[in-house]
């Protein structure tokens, strides 16, 4: 793909074929990946890429954490619930998602069962866990960096036919993946991509996200 195409066809994926995606593939995709900017090229990530075993004992562990009631545990600071403009663009990729997948807004266990789907990374069959070096913080400069590397592996992973899907759910519980994965202390969980063959079966795989028009938050100084 071009890049215009590769960019404006590129979709979150949800739904995966029970497929293994080459740990050789993978490589490349990271390869890829780590040609994104950092500050003073500091280069302040890591990536710990899961399957198998480890990766359905992380997800069982954090789904049953979440379904007990037990609070997430993010490395990172978060903020609360969304409001105004932020909230309302979360509620119209959700309803659009809904819809695709036939739950009706009244249907409590079909949404919930929605909600499980993403604390399972969407049953994707890798997880690449991305972290940074934890000397670091606080500041978001490293936070910025590790954006740029997670966009790339996205970008990267779709230009070969494979899909993926940046998933905060999917370490709502970062002691679970940092036990399961040995994850160093020194590095701190910032989040997680789920990634794999997309099954177009599936059809929340269908839903493009929308997007706010540019003239709403860009704003042009010192041109004619």
């Amino acid at each position: 793909m071009d890049f215009q195409e590769l960019v404006h066809s590129r979709r979150s994926t949800r739904g995966f074929k029970d497929r293994p995606v080459p740990k050789a593939v993978i490589a490349e995709i990271i390869e890829d990946a780590k040609r994104a900017p950092s500050s003073m090229n500091s280069q302040p990530w890591h990536v710990h890429v899961l399957t198998g075993a480890p990766l359905d004992e992380v997800r069982r562990r954090n789904m049953e954490e979440m379904v007990a009631g037990k609070p997430s545990k993010r490395d990172i600071f978060t903020h609360g619930p969304y409001e105004g403009a932020h909230r309302e663009r979360q509620v119209g990729v959700a309803k659009q998602l809904f819809a695709a997948m036939g739950i009706a807004r009244d249907d409590k266990a079909m949404r919930q069962d929605w909600v499980l789907r993403g604390f399972r990374q969407f049953d994707a069959p890798v997880s690449l866990v991305l972290t940074y070096d934890r000397v670091l913080d606080p500041g978001a400069t490293c936070h910025f960096d590790l954006g740029a590397l997670c966009y790339g592996i996205v970008l990267a992973a779709w230009d070969r036919g494979i899909g993926a899907v940046v998933n905060g759910q999917g370490i709502a519980r970062s002691d679970i993946v940092r036990e399961v994965a040995s994850i160093p202390d020194d590095e701190a969980i910032m989040t997680c991509v789920a990634l794999g063959y997309p099954d177009d079966r599936f059809p929340a795989n269908a839903v493009k996200s929308e997007r706010t028009p540019a003239e709403a938050f860009v704003r042009y100084v010192g041109f004619d």
